[in-house]
């Protein structure tokens, strides 16, 4: 009984943290990206689905801290992009509510399965 107690206070502990860094990242997101990205569609910069489905977490927390240098080693010929001096504790929640937007695998399986049938009807209509 008391296990089960004990990670029944544990699973609350993490979804609470989680809830409140997601609600933290919505935040910062309005504060300092709002402006040039959006979650999911293309703005001035990339969507967020598009960051989180490319970038690990490191590269990401690199390119909010310092985006010129981060820019250059990917190989970008210019960035337009200004660097942000976060708190820690912004940073590391603007990074989990950018990771929010990754596409689940499931997601991906979907849409892979869809346009497979998609690609099978018009070879089929096309004979």
């Amino acid at each position: 009984m008391q296990k089960i107690i004990k990670f029944l206070s544990v699973a609350i502990l993490l979804i609470t943290t989680y809830s409140l860094n997601a609600s933290s990242g919505k935040k910062v997101f309005e504060t300092y990206c709002w402006g040039c990205h959006h979650q999911t569609a293309v703005a001035f910069g990339p969507p967020f689905e598009e960051i989180a489905s490319k970038r690990n977490r490191d590269e990401i927390r690199a390119m909010i801290s310092d985006p010129a240098l981060v820019s250059q080693s990917f190989g970008y010929r210019r960035n337009a992009m200004p660097p942000f001096q976060l708190s820690e504790e912004n940073l590391t929640a603007i990074t989990n509510y950018i990771l929010s937007y990754k596409p689940s695998l499931k997601s991906i399986v979907d849409i892979n399965s869809t346009s497979k049938s998609s690609i099978t009807s018009n070879i089929t209509k096309d004979k």
